[in-house]
């Protein structure tokens, strides 16, 4: 358990890192189109506006450094265990019973995400088979590797929160 708590630690931590440098690189990219775009249509500097041809892959690419973010985003959040919650029996159940509540209610977590990492495997497949390209001329998988790298990191985080609750639900019936 030891070596998936570091592994969660240093996943989080590159989590962390990558969300920042992402945030920043939208911001970065997104601050040039609007400062070239109005360069061009207010002072009408033709060469903003062939600037911005070139830079015509970064909208695109910051569309998918959406996702990404997203993807990177909820799996931090999920370990922090911050992610949305329905609740209804918190309130209700006495306070002996929520870790086995909380577990049971990580199973279809778990499910859910292990269903989710399937598809999204699945569907890099198809797209590695059959799918265009994206900006640049690159692939359209490629971005989208984020899809069954967030599910695997999510389901990870849920796994490891239902073995850390399992082992502290089991090692409180045993007394």
């Amino acid at each position: 358990m030891k070596i998936l708590r570091r592994i969660d630690t240093a996943l989080a931590r590159l989590e962390g890192w990558l969300i920042v440098a992402l945030l920043w690189l939208m911001v970065i990219l997104t601050f040039i189109q609007v400062f070239l775009r109005a360069l061009y249509t207010h002072l009408n500097l033709q060469w903003a506006n062939t600037l911005m041809g070139y830079l015509d892959w970064s909208e695109p690419f910051v569309r998918l450094l959406v996702l990404w973010l997203t993807f990177l985003g909820a799996s931090l959040i999920t370990g922090e265990r911050k992610h949305i919650k329905i609740d209804l029996f918190a309130a209700l159940l006495p306070p002996k019973w929520l870790p086995a509540r909380e577990l049971l209610l990580l199973v279809p977590c778990v499910l859910i995400s292990a269903i989710m990492l399937k598809v999204s495997t699945n569907y890099i497949k198809i797209e590695m088979d059959f799918g265009s390209s994206s900006f640049l001329g690159l692939p359209g998988w490629i971005g989208q590797l984020i899809l069954p790298a967030g599910f695997a990191l999510i389901l990870f985080r849920f796994l490891l929160r239902a073995i850390d609750l399992g082992l502290k639900t089991g090692r409180g019936m045993s007394k």
